[in-house]
């Protein structure tokens, strides 16, 4: 039987591990997501966010922090995860399928000004895809938080964020990292 402590340390470890090699590899793509998202808030747009699975609980849990608060109290920022109207989200993938889950919200609700904030670690589902697709011929910019090699995700997005590693968790995890931290920049000037 494996040893509790020693099992959740080496995941602390590794955790530490791919975080500092994050740090030191894409420092100026976390800058510009930062810029990203600053510039979206200071002119008043709404940040859209979307993902699957844990991603879109994470597209959730950042749209919270931007609406409600992260640390400080504040006025609510806009933002929106996509991933939440489940009348919205079934009916279009029943009449449309669900590649277009996404990109059918963006058309709806992006105008100028707005920015969409993509989750997806393999950068190759059809529906963020699609979303990223759609915000770009709206002239939208597109920040986009993956992993691996960043995937067909990589050519759509204006900024993105790939994690230097091949684990879906580890990604999530920093993911949620560094949009904690951006969303604290925004917080601390405002």
């Amino acid at each position: 039987m494996t040893d509790p402590r020693a099992h959740i340390t080496a995941a602390l470890r590794e955790l530490a591990e791919t975080a500092l090699r994050t740090a030191d590899t894409i420092g100026p793509q976390l800058e510009a997501a930062a810029a990203l998202v600053r510039a979206c808030v200071d002119r008043g747009g709404t940040l859209l966010f979307c993902g699957n699975g844990g991603s879109a609980a994470d597209a959730q849990h950042l749209a919270t922090e931007y609406v409600v608060r992260y640390t400080r109290n504040r006025r609510a920022y806009p933002a929106i995860a996509l991933t939440t109207d489940t009348s919205l989200i079934t009916a279009t993938g029943n009449d449309f399928g669900f590649d277009d889950i996404f990109a059918r919200q963006v058309e709806a609700i992006a105008k100028p000004g707005d920015l969409l904030v993509i989750h997806s670690t393999s950068g190759n589902s059809p529906n963020v895809l699609r979303a990223a697709e759609a915000a770009r011929a709206r002239g939208i910019p597109v920040l986009a938080f993956s992993s691996r090699d960043g995937g067909k995700l990589l050519a759509l997005a204006d900024v993105n964020v790939v994690i230097p590693t091949q684990r879906t968790d580890r990604a999530q995890e920093l993911h949620l990292n560094i949009e904690h931290a951006i969303c604290d920049l925004i917080e601390a000037t405002l």
